[in-house]
Protein backbone atom coordinates (compact mmCIF):
# COMPACT_ATOMS: atom_id res chain seq x y z
CA UNK A 1 0.00 0.00 0.00
CA UNK A 2 1.66 3.30 -0.79
CA UNK A 3 0.70 6.80 -0.06
CA UNK A 4 1.63 10.16 -2.14
CA UNK A 5 2.28 13.16 -0.05
CA UNK A 6 3.31 16.59 -1.01
CA UNK A 7 6.35 16.27 -3.71
CA UNK A 8 6.88 12.95 -4.73
CA UNK A 9 7.28 11.88 -0.71
CA UNK A 10 6.09 8.45 -1.04
CA UNK A 11 4.93 5.83 2.38
CA UNK A 12 4.63 2.54 2.33
CA UNK A 13 2.65 0.60 4.81
CA UNK A 14 0.70 -2.64 5.31
CA UNK A 15 -2.63 -2.69 3.65
CA UNK A 16 -4.32 -3.46 7.39
CA UNK A 17 -1.41 -1.79 9.06
CA UNK A 18 -2.31 2.15 8.21
CA UNK A 19 -1.06 4.33 10.99
CA UNK A 20 -3.64 6.40 12.84
CA UNK A 21 -1.87 9.95 11.96
CA UNK A 22 0.10 10.34 8.18
CA UNK A 23 1.93 13.57 8.80
CA UNK A 24 3.93 15.38 6.13
CA UNK A 25 5.78 18.30 7.36
CA UNK A 26 6.89 19.76 3.72
CA UNK A 27 3.28 20.47 2.76
CA UNK A 28 1.87 20.67 6.87
CA UNK A 29 -0.87 17.71 5.46
CA UNK A 30 -2.05 15.27 8.35
CA UNK A 31 -4.75 12.82 7.70
CA UNK A 32 -6.75 10.50 10.01
CA UNK A 33 -8.18 7.12 9.40
CA UNK A 34 -8.12 6.80 5.58
CA UNK A 35 -9.92 4.63 3.25
CA UNK A 36 -8.55 1.67 2.11
CA UNK A 37 -11.36 0.77 -0.60
CA UNK A 38 -10.31 2.42 -3.42
CA UNK A 39 -8.08 4.68 -5.01
CA UNK A 40 -8.36 8.43 -4.89
CA UNK A 41 -6.81 12.08 -5.52
CA UNK A 42 -7.15 14.85 -3.23
CA UNK A 43 -7.66 18.11 -4.88
CA UNK A 44 -4.91 20.60 -6.29
CA UNK A 45 -4.57 23.97 -4.30
CA UNK A 46 -4.98 25.27 -0.85
CA UNK A 47 -7.33 23.14 1.56
CA UNK A 48 -6.76 25.85 4.38
CA UNK A 49 -10.68 26.51 4.58
CA UNK A 50 -11.77 23.55 3.30
CA UNK A 51 -14.52 21.37 5.90
CA UNK A 52 -14.28 17.88 6.36
CA UNK A 53 -18.11 17.33 5.41
CA UNK A 54 -17.07 19.49 1.71
CA UNK A 55 -13.82 17.27 1.34
CA UNK A 56 -15.47 13.94 1.64
CA UNK A 57 -17.49 13.01 -0.59
CA UNK A 58 -14.61 14.44 -3.15
CA UNK A 59 -12.50 11.65 -1.60
CA UNK A 60 -15.23 9.21 -1.57
CA UNK A 61 -13.73 8.01 2.20
CA UNK A 62 -15.03 8.79 5.66
CA UNK A 63 -14.07 12.37 6.58
CA UNK A 64 -10.95 13.50 6.80
CA UNK A 65 -9.50 15.61 9.32
CA UNK A 66 -7.15 18.07 7.39
CA UNK A 67 -4.90 20.83 10.00
CA UNK A 68 -2.01 23.16 9.72
CA UNK A 69 -2.27 22.62 5.42
CA UNK A 70 -1.03 25.60 3.34
CA UNK A 71 -0.84 23.38 0.21
CA UNK A 72 -1.37 20.21 -0.43
CA UNK A 73 0.04 19.22 -3.96
CA UNK A 74 -1.54 16.10 -4.61
CA UNK A 75 -2.40 12.90 -2.75
CA UNK A 76 -2.85 9.61 -4.35
CA UNK A 77 -3.75 6.48 -2.82
CA UNK A 78 -2.66 2.74 -4.63
CA UNK A 79 -4.69 -0.24 -4.25
CA UNK A 80 -2.83 -3.71 -5.06
CA UNK A 81 -6.31 -4.25 -6.76
CA UNK A 82 -6.67 -1.26 -8.99
CA UNK A 83 -4.62 0.62 -11.09
CA UNK A 84 -4.08 4.26 -10.57
CA UNK A 85 -7.16 6.25 -11.39
CA UNK A 86 -8.97 9.60 -10.22
CA UNK A 87 -12.65 9.43 -9.51
CA UNK A 88 -14.60 12.38 -10.71
CA UNK A 89 -17.64 13.34 -7.78
CA UNK A 90 -20.56 15.65 -9.10
CA UNK A 91 -19.46 18.97 -8.59
CA UNK A 92 -21.99 21.66 -7.07
CA UNK A 93 -22.47 24.24 -10.48
CA UNK A 94 -24.26 26.79 -8.93
CA UNK A 95 -24.48 27.81 -5.05
CA UNK A 96 -27.72 26.69 -4.50
CA UNK A 97 -27.27 23.12 -6.17
CA UNK A 98 -27.96 19.87 -4.03
CA UNK A 99 -28.70 17.81 -6.69
CA UNK A 100 -27.97 17.43 -10.31
CA UNK A 101 -29.46 15.34 -13.32
CA UNK A 102 -26.90 13.85 -16.01
CA UNK A 103 -28.93 14.40 -18.98
CA UNK A 104 -26.14 12.66 -21.41
CA UNK A 105 -22.64 11.70 -21.59
CA UNK A 106 -20.36 13.34 -24.54
CA UNK A 107 -17.43 10.66 -23.96
CA UNK A 108 -17.66 6.83 -23.76
CA UNK A 109 -16.12 4.14 -21.61
CA UNK A 110 -12.51 3.80 -22.83
CA UNK A 111 -12.63 7.10 -25.06
CA UNK A 112 -9.35 9.38 -24.58
CA UNK A 113 -9.83 12.62 -22.82
CA UNK A 114 -7.99 15.88 -22.77
CA UNK A 115 -8.18 18.42 -20.34
CA UNK A 116 -11.32 21.06 -20.51
CA UNK A 117 -13.31 18.39 -23.22
CA UNK A 118 -16.83 18.71 -22.07
CA UNK A 119 -17.21 14.97 -20.54
CA UNK A 120 -21.07 15.10 -19.96
CA UNK A 121 -24.40 17.51 -19.66
CA UNK A 122 -25.58 18.17 -16.08
CA UNK A 123 -28.76 19.92 -15.47
CA UNK A 124 -28.59 21.59 -12.20
CA UNK A 125 -31.20 23.82 -10.36
CA UNK A 126 -30.60 26.97 -12.47
CA UNK A 127 -29.70 25.15 -15.77
CA UNK A 128 -28.44 22.56 -18.31
CA UNK A 129 -24.50 23.45 -18.24
CA UNK A 130 -21.22 21.39 -19.48
CA UNK A 131 -18.89 19.42 -17.26
CA UNK A 132 -15.54 19.60 -18.61
CA UNK A 133 -12.85 16.94 -17.89
CA UNK A 134 -10.75 17.64 -14.60
CA UNK A 135 -7.69 15.89 -16.52
CA UNK A 136 -6.27 14.13 -18.95
CA UNK A 137 -6.44 10.33 -19.21
CA UNK A 138 -8.81 7.55 -20.68
CA UNK A 139 -12.53 7.15 -19.26
CA UNK A 140 -12.75 4.01 -17.85
CA UNK A 141 -16.11 3.59 -16.29
CA UNK A 142 -18.91 5.49 -16.07
CA UNK A 143 -20.58 5.04 -12.43
CA UNK A 144 -23.79 7.11 -12.87
CA UNK A 145 -25.95 6.50 -16.10
CA UNK A 146 -26.98 8.73 -18.46
CA UNK A 147 -30.73 10.31 -17.05
CA UNK A 148 -30.19 9.37 -13.70
CA UNK A 149 -32.17 12.21 -11.52
CA UNK A 150 -31.33 13.79 -8.20
CA UNK A 151 -27.78 13.01 -7.99
CA UNK A 152 -26.53 14.16 -4.82
CA UNK A 153 -23.23 16.54 -4.94
CA UNK A 154 -20.21 14.55 -4.34
CA UNK A 155 -21.53 11.16 -6.06
CA UNK A 156 -19.17 9.25 -7.65
CA UNK A 157 -19.97 10.21 -11.51
CA UNK A 158 -17.08 8.21 -13.08
CA UNK A 159 -13.29 6.65 -13.15
CA UNK A 160 -10.48 8.59 -14.72
CA UNK A 161 -6.65 6.40 -15.61
CA UNK A 162 -3.53 7.55 -17.19
CA UNK A 163 -2.78 4.73 -19.30
CA UNK A 164 -5.44 3.24 -21.82
CA UNK A 165 -4.19 -0.10 -20.74
CA UNK A 166 -5.82 -0.19 -16.91
CA UNK A 167 -9.24 0.85 -18.45
CA UNK A 168 -9.83 -2.56 -18.52
CA UNK A 169 -9.54 -3.27 -15.08
CA UNK A 170 -12.37 -1.00 -13.92
CA UNK A 171 -15.45 -3.27 -16.57
CA UNK A 172 -16.67 -4.61 -13.10
CA UNK A 173 -15.72 -2.07 -10.95
CA UNK A 174 -19.26 -0.39 -8.81
CA UNK A 175 -19.35 2.37 -6.23
CA UNK A 176 -18.95 1.44 -2.76
CA UNK A 177 -22.39 3.77 -2.63
CA UNK A 178 -23.46 0.72 -5.06
CA UNK A 179 -22.54 -2.25 -2.88
CA UNK A 180 -24.30 -1.55 0.34
CA UNK A 181 -27.85 -1.82 -1.25
CA UNK A 182 -26.91 -4.85 -3.31
CA UNK A 183 -25.67 -6.66 0.49
CA UNK A 184 -28.76 -5.60 1.87
CA UNK A 185 -31.67 -8.49 0.45
CA UNK A 186 -28.99 -11.27 0.90
CA UNK A 187 -29.58 -10.88 4.91
CA UNK A 188 -33.53 -11.78 4.92
CA UNK A 189 -32.22 -15.17 2.93
CA UNK A 190 -31.06 -17.50 5.65
CA UNK A 191 -33.72 -16.45 8.29
CA UNK A 192 -36.30 -17.65 5.47
CA UNK A 193 -34.88 -20.59 4.82
CA UNK A 194 -35.46 -22.43 8.19
CA UNK A 195 -38.78 -21.66 8.10
CA UNK A 196 -39.90 -24.18 5.48
CA UNK A 197 -37.99 -26.94 7.35
CA UNK A 198 -39.12 -26.57 10.65
CA UNK A 199 -42.87 -26.09 10.15
CA UNK A 200 -44.33 -30.05 9.13
CA UNK A 201 -46.00 -30.44 6.21
CA UNK A 202 -49.63 -30.88 7.72
CA UNK A 203 -49.30 -27.43 10.13
CA UNK A 204 -48.14 -24.96 7.16
CA UNK A 205 -51.83 -24.37 5.91
CA UNK A 206 -53.10 -24.02 9.44
CA UNK A 207 -51.40 -20.55 10.07
CA UNK A 208 -52.81 -19.64 6.61
CA UNK A 209 -56.39 -20.88 7.45
CA UNK A 210 -56.91 -18.98 10.73
CA UNK A 211 -54.78 -15.55 9.51
CA UNK A 212 -57.10 -14.79 6.24
CA UNK A 213 -60.25 -14.72 8.16
CA UNK A 214 -58.25 -12.50 11.10
CA UNK A 215 -56.81 -10.29 8.07
CA UNK A 216 -60.98 -10.27 6.72
CA UNK A 217 -62.01 -9.52 10.16
CA UNK A 218 -59.64 -6.87 10.89
CA UNK A 219 -60.18 -4.97 7.40
CA UNK A 220 -64.25 -4.94 7.70
CA UNK A 221 -64.04 -3.44 12.01
CA UNK A 222 -64.45 0.37 11.35
CA UNK A 223 -64.15 0.23 7.66
CA UNK A 224 -60.05 -0.03 7.58
CA UNK A 225 -57.41 -2.09 7.21
CA UNK A 226 -54.81 -2.97 9.88
CA UNK A 227 -51.09 -2.48 7.88
CA UNK A 228 -47.99 -1.58 9.51
CA UNK A 229 -47.02 2.12 8.20
CA UNK A 230 -44.19 0.56 5.61
CA UNK A 231 -46.74 -2.08 3.97
CA UNK A 232 -49.01 0.95 3.23
CA UNK A 233 -46.55 2.74 1.50
CA UNK A 234 -45.45 -0.16 -0.48
CA UNK A 235 -49.19 -0.73 -0.96
CA UNK A 236 -49.42 2.47 -2.57
CA UNK A 237 -46.48 2.96 -4.32
CA UNK A 238 -47.28 -0.64 -6.09
CA UNK A 239 -51.38 0.12 -6.26
CA UNK A 240 -52.00 -3.32 -4.19
CA UNK A 241 -55.36 -2.91 -2.74
CA UNK A 242 -54.83 -3.94 1.23
CA UNK A 243 -58.07 -5.23 1.35
CA UNK A 244 -57.41 -8.27 -0.65
CA UNK A 245 -54.22 -9.09 1.34
CA UNK A 246 -54.03 -11.38 4.32
CA UNK A 247 -52.12 -10.51 6.84
CA UNK A 248 -49.63 -12.69 8.90
CA UNK A 249 -49.13 -10.23 11.34
CA UNK A 250 -50.04 -10.27 15.51
CA UNK A 251 -54.44 -9.36 15.04
CA UNK A 252 -54.19 -10.60 11.32
CA UNK A 253 -51.84 -7.06 10.80
CA UNK A 254 -50.45 -6.57 7.06
CA UNK A 255 -46.53 -6.48 6.46
CA UNK A 256 -44.56 -5.77 4.08
CA UNK A 257 -43.94 -8.97 2.91
CA UNK A 258 -47.59 -10.34 2.90
CA UNK A 259 -47.43 -7.78 -0.21
CA UNK A 260 -45.49 -10.21 -2.55
CA UNK A 261 -47.31 -11.61 -5.18
CA UNK A 262 -50.78 -9.97 -4.37
CA UNK A 263 -52.63 -8.36 -6.94
CA UNK A 264 -53.12 -4.58 -7.75
CA UNK A 265 -56.04 -2.93 -7.09
CA UNK A 266 -58.50 -2.81 -9.37
CA UNK A 267 -60.90 -0.10 -7.90
CA UNK A 268 -57.71 1.98 -8.72
CA UNK A 269 -58.13 1.30 -12.37
CA UNK A 270 -61.40 1.79 -12.96
CA UNK A 271 -61.86 4.94 -11.17
CA UNK A 272 -58.73 6.01 -13.92
CA UNK A 273 -59.37 8.81 -16.04
CA UNK A 274 -59.89 7.74 -20.23
CA UNK A 275 -56.04 7.83 -21.53
CA UNK A 276 -55.68 11.38 -23.23
CA UNK A 277 -57.45 13.14 -20.88
CA UNK A 278 -53.98 14.73 -18.92
CA UNK A 279 -50.35 13.87 -18.86
CA UNK A 280 -48.03 14.13 -15.85
CA UNK A 281 -44.70 16.23 -16.75
CA UNK A 282 -41.61 15.38 -14.01
CA UNK A 283 -40.68 18.46 -12.47
CA UNK A 284 -36.82 19.31 -13.44
CA UNK A 285 -34.65 20.62 -11.55
CA UNK A 286 -35.05 24.09 -12.64
CA UNK A 287 -38.74 23.84 -12.41
CA UNK A 288 -38.68 23.00 -8.58
CA UNK A 289 -36.19 26.03 -8.06
CA UNK A 290 -38.32 28.33 -9.42
CA UNK A 291 -40.74 26.57 -7.81
CA UNK A 292 -39.00 26.78 -4.15
CA UNK A 293 -37.97 30.56 -4.68
CA UNK A 294 -40.62 32.17 -5.91
CA UNK A 295 -42.92 30.96 -3.28
CA UNK A 296 -40.58 31.77 -0.92
CA UNK A 297 -40.44 34.94 -2.09
CA UNK A 298 -44.07 35.67 -2.09
CA UNK A 299 -44.52 34.58 1.34
CA UNK A 300 -41.52 36.05 2.82
CA UNK A 301 -41.02 39.76 0.93
CA UNK A 302 -43.36 42.07 2.05
CA UNK A 303 -44.03 43.07 -1.79
CA UNK A 304 -45.91 46.67 -2.81
CA UNK A 305 -46.11 47.78 -6.13
CA UNK A 306 -45.72 51.26 -8.22
CA UNK A 307 -47.15 51.72 -12.10
CA UNK A 308 -46.62 54.55 -14.06
CA UNK A 309 -47.10 55.59 -17.84
CA UNK A 310 -44.10 56.10 -20.02
CA UNK A 311 -44.47 58.39 -23.36
CA UNK A 312 -42.21 56.37 -25.59
CA UNK A 313 -42.30 58.74 -28.86
CA UNK A 314 -38.79 60.40 -27.63
CA UNK A 315 -37.00 57.30 -27.52
CA UNK A 316 -38.51 55.57 -30.42
CA UNK A 317 -37.05 58.47 -32.50
CA UNK A 318 -33.85 58.48 -31.23
CA UNK A 319 -33.79 54.42 -31.65
CA UNK A 320 -34.69 54.30 -34.81
CA UNK A 321 -31.87 57.17 -36.01
CA UNK A 322 -29.43 55.14 -33.99
CA UNK A 323 -30.40 51.77 -35.61
CA UNK A 324 -29.60 53.83 -39.34
CA UNK A 325 -26.14 55.11 -37.76
CA UNK A 326 -25.17 51.37 -36.69
CA UNK A 327 -26.20 50.18 -40.05
CA UNK A 328 -24.22 52.67 -42.04
CA UNK A 329 -21.11 52.07 -40.00
CA UNK A 330 -21.45 48.43 -40.24
CA UNK A 331 -21.13 48.37 -43.97
CA UNK A 332 -22.24 45.33 -46.09
CA UNK A 333 -20.02 42.83 -44.56
CA UNK A 334 -20.70 43.17 -41.08
CA UNK A 335 -24.11 42.61 -39.55
CA UNK A 336 -25.69 45.74 -37.66
CA UNK A 337 -26.41 46.30 -34.34
CA UNK A 338 -30.28 46.79 -33.93
CA UNK A 339 -30.99 48.44 -30.77
CA UNK A 340 -34.11 47.32 -28.85
CA UNK A 341 -36.35 48.79 -26.99
CA UNK A 342 -35.58 47.12 -24.17
CA UNK A 343 -31.98 48.11 -24.55
CA UNK A 344 -32.87 51.77 -23.99
CA UNK A 345 -35.16 50.09 -20.73
CA UNK A 346 -32.03 48.59 -19.25
CA UNK A 347 -29.85 51.76 -19.55
CA UNK A 348 -32.48 53.77 -17.97
CA UNK A 349 -32.95 51.17 -15.31
CA UNK A 350 -29.13 51.29 -14.73
CA UNK A 351 -29.03 55.22 -14.13
CA UNK A 352 -31.95 55.34 -12.28
CA UNK A 353 -30.09 52.98 -9.74
CA UNK A 354 -27.25 55.69 -9.23
CA UNK A 355 -29.68 58.28 -8.40
CA UNK A 356 -31.51 56.05 -6.16
CA UNK A 357 -29.01 53.51 -4.63
CA UNK A 358 -31.62 52.20 -2.31
CA UNK A 359 -33.51 50.43 -5.18
CA UNK A 360 -30.31 48.73 -5.95
CA UNK A 361 -29.20 47.00 -2.68
CA UNK A 362 -29.89 43.62 -0.78
CA UNK A 363 -31.53 42.48 2.21
CA UNK A 364 -29.65 40.95 4.04
CA UNK A 365 -31.28 39.73 7.37
CA UNK A 366 -29.55 41.97 10.03
CA UNK A 367 -28.43 44.28 7.37
CA UNK A 368 -28.95 46.06 3.92
CA UNK A 369 -26.19 45.87 1.57
CA UNK A 370 -25.93 48.40 -0.83
CA UNK A 371 -24.09 47.87 -4.03
CA UNK A 372 -22.34 50.16 -5.77
CA UNK A 373 -22.18 48.77 -9.36
CA UNK A 374 -25.52 48.24 -10.88
CA UNK A 375 -25.87 44.52 -12.68
CA UNK A 376 -29.04 44.81 -14.31
CA UNK A 377 -30.32 40.48 -14.59
CA UNK A 378 -32.60 40.58 -17.72
CA UNK A 379 -35.42 37.50 -17.56
CA UNK A 380 -35.39 35.27 -20.34
CA UNK A 381 -37.92 32.59 -21.00
CA UNK A 382 -36.52 28.95 -22.28
CA UNK A 383 -38.29 25.77 -22.26
CA UNK A 384 -36.69 24.65 -19.47
CA UNK A 385 -37.98 28.02 -17.88
CA UNK A 386 -37.52 31.48 -16.29
CA UNK A 387 -33.88 32.59 -15.98
CA UNK A 388 -32.06 35.36 -15.34
CA UNK A 389 -28.50 36.07 -17.39
CA UNK A 390 -26.56 39.56 -16.25
CA UNK A 391 -25.45 42.67 -17.87
CA UNK A 392 -22.92 43.44 -15.06
CA UNK A 393 -22.39 46.99 -14.99
CA UNK A 394 -24.97 48.53 -17.35
CA UNK A 395 -24.55 52.02 -15.71
CA UNK A 396 -21.75 52.39 -17.60
CA UNK A 397 -21.93 50.34 -20.71
CA UNK A 398 -22.73 52.05 -23.99
CA UNK A 399 -26.32 50.87 -25.88
CA UNK A 400 -24.80 48.92 -28.55
CA UNK A 401 -22.86 46.94 -25.72
CA UNK A 402 -26.07 46.30 -24.08
CA UNK A 403 -27.39 45.11 -27.09
CA UNK A 404 -24.84 42.86 -28.08
CA UNK A 405 -24.99 41.08 -24.51
CA UNK A 406 -28.54 40.70 -24.61
CA UNK A 407 -28.46 39.15 -27.62
CA UNK A 408 -25.06 36.79 -27.17
CA UNK A 409 -26.72 35.53 -23.51
CA UNK A 410 -30.48 35.16 -24.66
CA UNK A 411 -29.32 32.55 -27.84
CA UNK A 412 -27.41 30.70 -24.79
CA UNK A 413 -30.17 30.93 -22.52
CA UNK A 414 -32.25 29.19 -25.01
CA UNK A 415 -29.91 26.45 -25.89
CA UNK A 416 -29.01 25.78 -22.29
CA UNK A 417 -25.34 26.86 -22.24
CA UNK A 418 -25.20 29.84 -19.77
CA UNK A 419 -22.11 29.80 -17.34
CA UNK A 420 -22.80 29.95 -13.74
CA UNK A 421 -20.84 33.22 -13.20
CA UNK A 422 -23.46 34.43 -16.39
CA UNK A 423 -26.46 34.00 -14.84
CA UNK A 424 -25.39 33.69 -10.84
CA UNK A 425 -25.65 37.63 -9.00
CA UNK A 426 -27.28 40.28 -10.12
CA UNK A 427 -28.65 43.63 -8.05
CA UNK A 428 -31.88 44.73 -9.95
CA UNK A 429 -34.35 42.73 -12.28
CA UNK A 430 -36.07 43.77 -15.72
CA UNK A 431 -38.75 41.61 -16.51
CA UNK A 432 -40.37 42.99 -20.43
CA UNK A 433 -43.74 40.61 -21.89
CA UNK A 434 -44.26 43.69 -23.63
CA UNK A 435 -43.13 41.38 -26.85
CA UNK A 436 -45.92 39.27 -26.68
CA UNK A 437 -48.16 42.47 -27.47
CA UNK A 438 -51.14 41.47 -25.81
CA UNK A 439 -49.88 42.17 -21.93
CA UNK A 440 -50.35 46.09 -20.73
CA UNK A 441 -49.06 45.86 -17.41
CA UNK A 442 -48.28 43.05 -14.86
CA UNK A 443 -46.75 42.97 -11.34
CA UNK A 444 -43.32 40.88 -11.43
CA UNK A 445 -42.03 38.61 -8.17
CA UNK A 446 -39.02 40.29 -6.47
CA UNK A 447 -36.09 37.90 -6.79
CA UNK A 448 -34.25 37.67 -3.34
CA UNK A 449 -32.13 39.25 -2.06
CA UNK A 450 -32.97 41.65 -5.15
CA UNK A 451 -34.82 44.90 -3.68
CA UNK A 452 -36.76 45.65 -6.55
CA UNK A 453 -37.87 44.14 -9.92
CA UNK A 454 -39.25 46.04 -13.01
CA UNK A 455 -42.13 44.89 -15.15
CA UNK A 456 -42.33 46.22 -18.25
CA UNK A 457 -45.98 45.99 -20.56
CA UNK A 458 -46.70 46.13 -24.28
CA UNK A 459 -46.42 49.89 -26.20
CA UNK A 460 -49.76 51.41 -27.47
CA UNK A 461 -50.95 53.97 -29.10
CA UNK A 462 -53.36 56.32 -26.86
CA UNK A 463 -55.30 59.84 -27.47
CA UNK A 464 -54.08 62.29 -24.93
CA UNK A 465 -55.51 65.56 -24.45
CA UNK A 466 -53.19 68.67 -26.30
CA UNK A 467 -53.58 72.17 -25.61
CA UNK A 468 -53.28 73.11 -29.31
CA UNK A 469 -55.40 70.63 -31.37
CA UNK A 470 -57.41 69.07 -28.31
CA UNK A 471 -55.86 65.89 -28.92
CA UNK A 472 -53.30 63.75 -29.98
CA UNK A 473 -52.00 60.10 -30.17
CA UNK A 474 -48.92 59.23 -28.26
CA UNK A 475 -47.05 55.65 -28.07
CA UNK A 476 -47.59 54.71 -24.03
CA UNK A 477 -45.92 52.12 -22.18
CA UNK A 478 -46.92 50.64 -18.73
CA UNK A 479 -44.24 49.73 -16.06
CA UNK A 480 -44.90 48.77 -12.57
CA UNK A 481 -42.15 48.70 -9.95
CA UNK A 482 -42.38 46.13 -7.34
CA UNK A 483 -40.20 46.99 -4.28
CA UNK A 484 -39.45 45.11 -1.01
CA UNK A 485 -40.95 47.22 1.71
CA UNK A 486 -38.02 46.11 4.05
CA UNK A 487 -35.32 47.93 2.47
CA UNK A 488 -37.51 50.46 -0.12
CA UNK A 489 -39.70 52.63 1.07
CA UNK A 490 -42.81 53.88 -0.86
CA UNK A 491 -42.03 57.52 -1.38
CA UNK A 492 -38.08 56.06 -2.37
CA UNK A 493 -39.56 53.78 -5.07
CA UNK A 494 -41.93 56.60 -6.24
CA UNK A 495 -38.32 58.81 -6.30
CA UNK A 496 -37.08 55.92 -8.88
CA UNK A 497 -39.83 55.42 -10.63
CA UNK A 498 -39.58 59.36 -11.63
CA UNK A 499 -36.10 59.43 -12.49
CA UNK A 500 -36.51 56.27 -14.73
CA UNK A 501 -39.96 57.56 -16.53
CA UNK A 502 -37.41 60.61 -17.53
CA UNK A 503 -34.28 59.00 -18.45
CA UNK A 504 -36.76 57.26 -21.44
CA UNK A 505 -39.09 60.51 -22.32
CA UNK A 506 -36.12 62.55 -22.29
CA UNK A 507 -33.41 60.49 -23.49
CA UNK A 508 -30.63 63.32 -23.98
CA UNK A 509 -31.15 63.22 -20.10
CA UNK A 510 -28.91 59.26 -20.16
CA UNK A 511 -26.19 61.59 -21.13
CA UNK A 512 -25.85 64.11 -18.09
Amino acid sequence: MFFQLGKGVMSKFPARGIPSTLRCPLNGFRARSLSVAAAWVAPVGSARNASTSRLSPLFGSPPVAISNCSKVSQLRFYSSGLPEHKRVPLPALSPTMEHGTIVSWQKKEGDQLSEGDLLCEIETDKATMGFETPEEGYLAKIIVTEGSKDVPIGKLLCIIVENKEDVAAFANFTAQDDAAPAAAPAAPKPAAAPAPAAAPTPAAPKPVQAVAPQAQAASAIGGRVSATPFAKKLAAEQGIDLGAVAGSGPGGRILASDLAGAPKATVAAAGAPAEGEYVDIPLSNMRKTIAKRLTDSKQNVPHYYLSSEINMDEILKVRTKLNKMLEKQAGATDKPVKLSVNDFVIKAVALACLRVPEANSFFMDTFIRQNHNVDVSVAVSTEAGLITPIIFNAHSKGLSTISQEISSLAAKAREGKLQPHEFQGGTFTVSNLGMFGSVENFSAIINPPQSCILAIGAAAQKLVPDAEDGYRTITAMQVTLSCDHRVVDGAVGAVWLKHFKNFLEKPHTMLL
